[in-house]
């Protein structure tokens, strides 16, 4: 079952079919599921991930109409005037409504009425699939219980006490009676008589449907059916460019449809490595598929769409006319991508401890540039101006291990009176390789390693570097790791680590890996 935040605690969201079972009930305390049934599994409930899934879920039913709304955290509504013939009528379309909920893996308790509140309360505790005729609305209502009138907690509460337990016995009641006890100032949206009227079509509750996502497409209908599209492609990119310019967005995948006479449709995309709406450079990214295109009979339709955008802003070119050093580089990303595919990538790297981490790749794209620290002018005697002593300068180390006075002599343990530099290795393995390591118990350096069946012998060690596991994603068995750089006698420079320690209670004796060579 899932849980939700409450007022005095998490209290249940929803249920599955054996949980309801054992007892657990929507509303209820969590505390109190569970001491009935202490088997019980409980996940939060994500509320925003299931708004945004309820919101595209009533983009998606417009197939029907084109009037939909979300109706509160777990329904949709849908204003069907004029078109429930269009599927052969209301019982059919609540059919055909079942039978696609049913292919996403949905349930759904469906109901037509004439009006909003009343095919509301219909869905919630009527019969399944129930359509009701506006003649016999006011009957069918007075049937339900007063709950089916969206009435508030403490109100119903408030009725049940009274032993008005249906709404029909609500309607039975004079009208100025029922506004003088429940008709005061703070619920005056929410009353029963209220309720009622909008219910049975008195008072208007029209569906207030949200405008339909951002959508860039441009279509073209030619009057007779070509073999070659490619003329007429050139205004087809420049008004979709058109578009994401008014809009200020650009295009990072884009799609070509064409449509051929019989009702065949070849299909063509393409991804940038940054937004962009140049049309010709985005024409130049899909020209070279036609070379494969079969027109059959000819094409009649062309139809040209943006899958995905991001934000741009306009942007001032050079004096000279010519664009910046970035957007040459995804220009050339992108022919390259276009020409060779997906093997085209570039470094991703990721905020993370672990060196493999830090060094993935993925589909090539255009770093971002890099921030500029803000300059801020300092006074006089903050600065060392004004006579104040002012610190000797920093110097940086001296780059890479290939002066001998870094590196401590092999299996001396002398490694750690030099601060190790933490320079990464050029050539980093996809991942850690296992080797044979002899080395100083319990924790000392390395002396000698095998790695692919060749034997190496350490002549100089720097380190350890300790990389602790990252505990808010790691799982509890992970181990420390102490990173070793070392040269052998042959000159070359690898990077070694020794994961774990003798006596941690997360395994058993240590593990050498090599993780990567140094130039």
């Amino acid at each position: 079952m899932l849980a939700a935040e409450g007022r005095h605690g998490p209290v249940i969201h929803a249920v599955t079919e054996a949980a309801a079972q054992a007892g657990a009930s929507v509303g209820a305390r969590v505390v109190d599921a569970r001491a009935l049934a202490p088997e019980l599994v409980v996940q939060p409930a994500d509320l925003a991930g299931d708004a945004a899934a309820l919101t595209r879920l009533a983009h998606w039913a417009r197939r029907w109409c084109p009037w939909s709304a979300t109706d509160g955290v777990d329904g949709l509504v849908l204003d069907t005037t004029g078109a429930a013939h269009l599927w052969g009528g209301e019982a059919a379309m609540l059919a055909d409504m079942e039978a696609r909920l049913a292919d996403l893996g949905q349930t759904a308790r469906l109901a037509v009425a004439p009006t909003h509140g009343a095919a509301w309360a219909l869905a919630r505790y009527g019969d399944a699939r129930e359509v009701s005729a506006p003649s016999a609305l006011r009957a069918r209502l007075a049937m339900l219980p007063v709950a089916a009138l969206r009435l508030d907690g403490q109100t119903r509460q408030t009725l049940r006490r009274l032993g008005l337990k249906r709404a029909g016995d609500l309607m039975a009641l004079p009208r100025a009676a029922l506004d003088r006890r429940f008709g005061h100032e703070g619920k005056l949206l929410a009353t029963p008589l209220r309720r009622i009227d909008q219910a049975l079509g008195h008072l208007p509750e029209p569906v207030v449907s949200p405008a339909p996502p951002q959508r860039f497409r441009a279509v073209q209908r030619l009057p007779e059916p070509v073999m070659d599209p490619q003329p007429w492609l050139s205004d087809l990119f420049a008004v979709l460019c058109a578009d994401l310019a008014r809009a200020g967005q650009g295009v990072r995948e884009i799609r070509l449809e064409l449509y051929r006479v019989d009702g065949q449709a070849s299909r063509f995309q393409a991804v940038t490595a940054r937004a962009t709406r140049d049309a010709d450079h985005l024409h130049r990214l899909l020209e070279r598929r036609f070379e494969t295109l079969d027109a059959g009979f000819g094409f009649d339709t062309l139809a040209l769409e943006a899958i995905r955008w991001e934000p741009q802003e306009a942007s001032q070119a050079g004096l000279d006319g010519a664009d910046g050093a970035e957007v040459a580089l995804a220009t050339l990303i992108d022919r390259l991508t276009g020409r060779i595919g997906a093997a085209v990538r570039s470094p991703d790297p990721e905020s993370s401890h672990l060196p493999e981490r830090t060094a993935r790749w993925g589909c090539a794209r255009v770093p971002e540039p890099p921030c500029r620290p803000a300059l801020t002018r300092l006074p006089a005697a903050a600065s060392g101006l004004a006579g104040a002593p002012s610190a000797a300068p920093h110097r940086s180390p001296k780059p890479g291990l290939l002066l001998a006075d870094r590196l401590a002599p092999a299996g001396l343990g002398g490694g750690g009176l030099v601060a190790p530099a933490r320079i990464r290795p050029l050539r980093l393995l996809r991942a850690p390789e296992r080797i044979e390591v002899l080395y100083t118990v319990p924790e000392g350096p390395p002396i000698r390693f095998r790695w692919r069946r060749k034997p190496f012998l350490i002549q100089r060690h720097q380190g350890p570097e300790r990389i602790a596991p990252e505990w808010w994603q790691a799982p509890a068995s992970a181990r420390l790791r102490d990173y070793y750089k070392v040269e052998v006698a042959d000159g070359a420079r690898f990077w070694l680590f020794r994961e774990g320690v003798a006596g941690d209670g997360r395994g058993g004796p240590p593990n050498w890996f090599l993780h990567g060579l140094f130039s």
